[in-house]
């Protein structure tokens, strides 16, 4: 069966960056005991991403990168903002270990959206907080093979994701 629309994919991978030095570092890794598994046309996934994977049968091999517009956009300066300390603050004071470089904080902006924002600074007032994907600005490697495919039941299509092996338990 090969992947097109509506079809409930499989995808083992290890997924690939270079840093600045120009080395590969590997940074995600879909393996055969926890594999990737998306309806085709319903995942999120960067539109590119899906395009390599069109009219791939079970069994086929992928080896593909995306440039930095075709996988999760450019470094977006202006989603890096400098918040107050007191934004942290939990009950009049900011939880211990919870204002650390790196750290990734989910929060939600005046509209109400969920974010994830990373720790990228923290000053003596304030905290600079980035909002790019962690991928934004990188060519992803993706290199890797279709374990299986098969049709997505009614139910998975009204969902608008994968129900029991690999998907969503409700």
């Amino acid at each position: 069966m090969k992947i097109e629309k509506n079809k409930v994919v499989t995808l083992t991978y290890e997924l690939r960056i270079q840093n600045e030095q120009g080395e590969s570092t590997l940074v995600e890794v879909a393996s055969e005991e926890q594999p990737m598994v998306f309806i085709y046309g319903l995942s999120g996934l960067p539109e590119q991403f899906e395009e390599h994977l069109d009219g791939k049968n079970t069994g086929d091999d992928f080896d593909f990168k995306l440039d930095a517009e075709g996988g999760y956009g450019d470094f977006d300066q202006d989603a890096v903002v400098e918040l107050p300390k007191s934004v942290f603050e939990v009950e009049g004071s900011v939880p211990e270990n919870m204002l650390e470089e790196g750290n990734f904080i989910p929060m939600s902006d005046s509209e109400g959206n969920q974010l994830q924002g990373r720790v990228a600074e923290v000053k003596e007032n304030a905290v600079v907080m980035d909002f790019n994907h962690p991928l934004a600005g990188k060519e992803l490697h993706f290199k890797g093979k279709v374990v299986s495919v098969r049709d997505a039941s009614q139910e998975e299509l009204d969902h608008g994701h994968v129900h029991g092996e690999g998907g969503h338990h409700h």
